[in-house]
């Protein structure tokens, strides 16, 4: 099995990230839980294998949540670290995210 490999989250995405999980807690009880699972869950598998996720602009690799209609997007740096740059609900302009290349 690879060896997972070291993950930054940016400012801007952990406030996404943040922001979902507020807006899910207050929608129901646990909601926001379940939805921070299904984050740590696929950064886990980020970790373990980045390029199973399609480049989806210029360096970007996007991974899809479970269960939920978000994504996180990420690149892999140079010296094969892995950088999250957006957590980001489908349904919104992807030039929001793509700004912050």
């Amino acid at each position: 099995m690879p060896l997972a490999r070291p993950i930054c989250v940016t400012p801007i995405a952990r406030q996404d990230l943040i922001d979902a999980q507020d807006w899910y807690e207050s929608e129901a009880r646990d909601l926001g839980r379940r939805f921070r699972a299904a984050v740590d869950a696929v950064i886990k598998r980020i970790g373990m294998n980045p390029r199973q996720f399609p480049v989806v602009h210029k360096n970007v690799r996007r991974a899809l949540l479970r269960r939920f209609p978000y994504a996180l997007m990420f690149v892999i740096e140079p010296d094969g670290a892995l950088t999250i740059i957006a957590c980001f609900h489908g349904s919104r302009d992807p030039t929001r995210w793509q700004k912050r290349m």
